[in-house]
């Protein structure tokens, strides 16, 4: 059985340069990653997914995904399949894709 370590979410170092960038880069980012935040199902054409972490910190999301110029990443779950093993994806949040609703179990939680 493979076994995935899931990194721990360390904030990003703030990059270097003009005030105004960094918030344009971020709002970028932001609009990429979309409402995926942690514990959320998402689904689209290649499946349905849960959001494990969220990874912004920009040279772990680079090593993650082996992309030079990677920002984030995502570490999910595919929901659909009882083996569904955690994998990063840096895929940008589009129209394709919906937010999935899961009903509330007794305790309150997700089910």
């Amino acid at each position: 059985m493979l076994t995935t370590s899931i990194p721990h979410q360390k904030p990003a170092p703030a990059p270097s340069g003009d005030p105004a960038t960094r918030e344009a880069l971020r709002r970028v980012v932001e609009e990429q990653i979309g409402p995926r935040t942690k514990g959320v199902i998402y689904q689209n054409c290649d499946g349905a997914f849960e959001v494990l972490s969220v990874i912004l910190d920009p040279q772990q999301a680079r090593e993650l995904l082996k992309r030079r110029c990677a920002q984030w990443a995502l570490i999910v779950r595919e929901v659909l399949r009882p083996d569904g093993e955690p994998f990063p994806v840096g895929s940008v949040w589009t129209d394709s894709d919906h937010l999935v609703v899961r009903e509330a179990g007794r305790n309150g939680g997700a089910k």
